[in-house]
């Protein structure tokens, strides 16, 4: 019987392990440098703005989301922007994900939100259609950047 919780501090290494094997399926193993650590400290530590729910079959950690407050200015909405959403492929299509994602939407409603924001690679077809038959669309001209590493150090010295 699946359930699902908010993150406690105790889910954190079950989070970074289920990270590294999301990490791994889509191949962007060398980009992820998280541990225990920064991800309690970011969850759960005094700054901390990250929420998370975690999926658990019986006491086998199955899934997890994490997620944290937005804001789209030109429609002046508070959002939730979903950063990662991960389900162990032997648990997929048993409704895990939307079960996460409507209980990121109660949170996000408790928070005044009137959206969910998230991004997916273009090569995660059965995700796209997944969120696509749950109504979610797809905005096809914006394009991620990101400063980061030495680009993010140069504009902030």
């Amino acid at each position: 019987m699946v359930q699902i919780f908010k993150t406690k501090p105790s889910d954190i290494p079950h989070i970074i392990a289920m990270l590294r094997e999301f990490a791994d399926q889509t191949n962007l193993s060398d980009y992820c440098k998280v541990n225990e650590e920064s991800l309690q400290n970011i969850m759960f530590g005094e700054d901390s703005f990250v929420e998370g729910l975690i999926a658990f079959d019986d006491e086998t950690p199955i899934a997890y989301a994490i997620f944290f407050p937005h804001f789209a200015s030109f429609k002046g909405q508070r959002s939730v922007y979903l950063e990662d959403i991960y389900i162990k492929p032997e648990f997929r299509n048993f409704g895990i994900g939307k079960k996460l994602l409507r209980e990121i939407a109660r949170v996000g409603k408790t928070q005044n939100a009137t959206r969910i924001d998230f991004q997916v690679s273009d090569s995660n077809e059965k995700g796209i259609n997944f969120y696509k038959k749950l109504g979610a669309v797809c905005n096809l001209d914006e394009t991620h950047f990101k400063f980061d590493d030495e680009a993010f150090q140069n504009l902030a010295s």
